[in-house]
């Protein structure tokens, strides 16, 4: 896994998306920034988007949709698709799998060897396994269990 603190810099971004065959344009540069100057996370789309918003850069919602879902295309970040149907974008690109807290809409990363997956189906004819992604969903015992905690104890 790449160093995310690394990639503050525009040079740095656009290093990166040209390793990835990615032109760098100034929007494409400017949402990079904004997902990664917190290190590694999980956003939506529209939180993006948002940041984007406040920190002044001109842009639309279809645009962040759209520059996410390449850069998730190419491998460069991972798309998370929880069974709500909301889509995160993960900026850890290398496999791993994730909790989902419901009525929360929070995503964050299982320690890897917290999962161990055997045994898989032989997939049908003329397929290949491309990938094993598990979510696992959580709800709150309690209300007063704050999410916040779990996640910075994990991360």
């Amino acid at each position: 896994m790449f160093d995310v603190n690394k990639l503050i810099s525009p040079a740095a971004i656009e290093h990166r998306l040209r390793s990835f065959g990615v032109r760098p344009t100034r929007q494409r540069v400017s949402l990079l920034q904004l997902l990664y100057r917190f290190g590694h996370r999980h956003v939506a789309a529209e939180q993006l988007y948002q940041e984007a918003i406040t920190d002044g850069i001109h842009l639309s919602l279809a645009t962040v949709y759209n520059t996410l879902n390449h850069l998730a295309s190419i491998g460069m970040i991972r798309k998370v698709v929880v069974n709500t149907g909301q889509t995160f974008f993960d900026t850890n690109n290398s496999d791993h799998h994730h909790y989902f807290v419901e009525g929360r809409n929070q995503v964050f990363d299982v320690q890897s060897n917290d999962i161990e997956v055997s045994q898989l189906p032989e997939p049908p004819e003329g397929f290949e396994i491309a990938g094993v992604e598990i979510v696992v969903r959580l709800k709150p015992k309690s209300p007063k269990i704050r999410p916040e905690a779990v996640l910075s104890a994990s991360d």
